[in-house]
């Protein structure tokens, strides 16, 4: 929205006077949600990857569990 309220100034400046104030709120409210939206898909990046380890973690403790239980069952009596 940042952009487009930039341009859109700019735009609508009348003879030609375009200065830096009228361009400066629209790229800092697109600088604004630009560091808002990093933020958060970081942290979003950091989560899945932290659930993907636990996953993990289960299902190399079942195969585990797994190959134990089958080694069992293979033994000679």
């Amino acid at each position: 929205m940042g952009m487009i309220v930039a341009f859109y100034d700019m735009a609508n400046v009348e003879g030609g006077n375009l200065n830096v104030s009228v361009l400066s709120n629209g790229i800092y409210t697109a600088m604004v949600t630009t560091v808002a939206g990093l933020i958060v898909g970081i942290t979003a990046y950091l989560g899945y990857n932290i659930l993907v380890s636990k996953v993990d973690k289960v299902v190399y403790q079942l195969e585990l569990r797994t190959t134990q239980f089958m080694d069992l069952l293979n033994e000679p009596i």
